[in-house]
Parts: structure tokens; C-alpha cells; sequence
């Protein structure tokens, strides 16, 4: 089975009148979608009961759901409280996602600031170990945990920096964002061969199983040499990634991932669109 489905929200599902957030299960169900990013990325805020209608929902209309947490988790920073204050933001998220009956979470990990990678990394990994006790201790060790490759080089969270994080346990599931991964290369994912290198790596990190199970993020990205500046529809060839050499792996591995697209406005059609060219690949091969 391979998922395919949206972060957030498109401007069409509000263009048509809808305003819940319950409502995108049986909308994307009909668009021929099968899984759903929830965002918290601003905050977890969402109420019990809004978050279990969502997840009614989405098991009604067979949609997987996921929760991206905030964005301003920051497991490197120097400041024990703001380390502590990233590790409940996490927990949250969790139990947010055991409302929903979401089966993963995608955190982003942190900033280097003036440290060094090695040094961040330092303070990042226990500050995750501890979110992984905590979780254990709360009764949500059945949601994985899913860093994410990030897109800017300031940013702690490059392939290699993800692969070390899940290997604190086997529950963990790496997030690769493809588009991040172009963006952190400046434009040097481009070959099919450059697509099957990352499950290379993955597999040989983490097991097969992790590496066709992966949570991928997927949209065109603009970048600077700072790194990702800006997402883009998969209509804008004029920014890469392009998605059709990573619909040839997945098909060739028979992988199982979730794949959820994050093109600016247009995530949804997007998804389809690249569910139709994973098909074709699959067809193909």
C-alpha cells in the first residue's frame, strides 16, 4: 500500500465552501486521496474533541493521518527550558495524534546557530531520548516519531544528522523531504541514481523496512545558498525536484511510503498528480 495525500489544506477545499478541518477526509477521499497531514506547525492548540472528529472522520473515508508539530521545536538550543519546553511540544503532538488516530508525527529538529553540528547534535539527541521515555511513559509509544530532513543549511536536520537521530530507536522513521534534500544540495538531486543513493543510505542506517516505509515530503523548491527559500506546484518546472525519477524507486523497491505533498496552495491536486505519475511508473515497470 502507498499513500498519498496533502499538508494542510488546498485553496480549493475552501474555494468549494468548506471550512472544517473534519471535512478534508471525505473531500480528499473523493479526489481519490488516501492520507492527510494534519498541521499543528503553529501550535497545538486543537481541542479533544475537534481532533477526534477529524479522526473519525478520516477512518470513515480510509484516509492515513499524520500531524506535523510546531515548528518552532528546537531540541539544539543551548537553553534548557526551551530544550524542555521542545521535548512537551512533542508530547503534545503525540497526544494529539492519539486523538486523531494518527499513526506519526514530523518534527522538525532544530537550528545550529553558532554551534557546531557535532555540538548541536550533542544537545539535540538526549533532548530526544527524553521525548522518547516521556512518550513511553504516557501510553503513546505506538506513534512514531518521524524527524525531518530540513531544508535550510542552518537548520540541524541534514540526511546523515535524521539518519543518526532514528537510530536511537527502531520506532523512529526518518521524514525525508526531497524537496530539502534539493534545496540543502543546491539543485544536486536530479538522477534516478540520486533518488536510490537516499534509500541506499537509509537501508544500510536503519533496515529495509524503515527505508520502503519512509515519510516522504515532496514539492518543487526554490533555493539560495542559504538553502530553501520557497515551495512551488509541480506545474513550476522551472524549480526542481522533479518527481517522476522518485515514483521509478519507489516502484522498483515496491516501497510502502506515506507520501505527503506540500506544493504551495495546490497540495492536494499535487498529490494526485503525482499518485497518477507513480501509477504510471508502476505500470511501466
Amino acid at each position: 500500500m502507498i499513500w498519498f495525500g496533502p499538508s494542510g489544506n488546498s485553496e480549493s477545499f475552501y474555494r468549494e465552501g468548506n471550512r472544517h478541518s473534519w471535512q478534508m477526509p471525505l473531500w480528499l477521499k473523493k479526489m481519490g486521496l488516501n492520507a492527510y497531514e494534519y498541521q499543528c506547525n503553529k501550535g497545538v492548540n486543537i481541542k479533544k474533541e475537534t481532533a477526534e472528529k477529524i479522526g473519525e472522520e478520516a477512518k470513515k473515508a480510509g484516509i492515513r493521518m499524520s500531524i506535523h508539530a510546531p515548528y518552532y521545536i528546537n531540541l539544539a538550543s543551548t537553553d534548557d527550558k526551551k530544550r524542555e519546553n521542545s521535548v512537551q511540544y512533542i508530547l503534545k503532538t503525540l497526544q494529539i495524534a492519539d486523538w486523531m488516530g494518527a499513526g506519526r508525527i514530523v518534527v522538525h529538529t532544530g537550528t545550529v546557530g553558532k554551534m557546531s553540528r557535532e555540538k548541536a547534535m550533542t544537545l539535540a539527541l538526549p533532548a530526544l531520548a527524553q521525548a522518547l521515555k516521556e512518550a513511553d511513559a504516557s501510553g503513546l509509544s505506538g506513534i512514531s516519531i518521524c524527524p525531518e530532513v530540513l531544508g535550510r543549511i542552518s537548520q540541524l536536520g541534514d540526511l546523515d544528522e535524521i539518519l543518526i537521530m532514528c537510530g536511537l530507536d527502531e520506532r523512529m522513521i526518518p521524514c525525508v523531504d526531497f524537496g530539502h534534500v534539493y534545496a540543502r544540495s543546491f539543485g544536486a538531486l536530479k538522477t534516478i541514481d540520486d533518488y536510490r543513493r537516499i534509500f541506499d543510505a537509509v537501508e544500510n542506517s536503519l533496515g529495509k523496512e524503515r527505508a520502503d516505509k519512509l515519510h516522504i515530503h515532496f514539492s518543487r523548491v526554490e533555493f539560495t545558498d542559504a538553502g530553501e527559500r520557497k515551495h512551488h506546484t509541480l506545474d513550476e518546472t522551472e524549480y526542481g525536484p522533479d518527481f517522476e525519477p522518485l515514483a521509478k524507486v519507489l516502484a522498483e523497491r515496491n516501497a510502502e511510503p506515506v507520501i505527503i505533498c506540500e506544493s504551495r496552495d495546490r497540495m492536494a491536486e499535487d498529490a494526485l498528480k503525482m499518485k497518477h505519475i507513480y501509477e504510471a511508473c508502476l505500470s511501466s515497470c
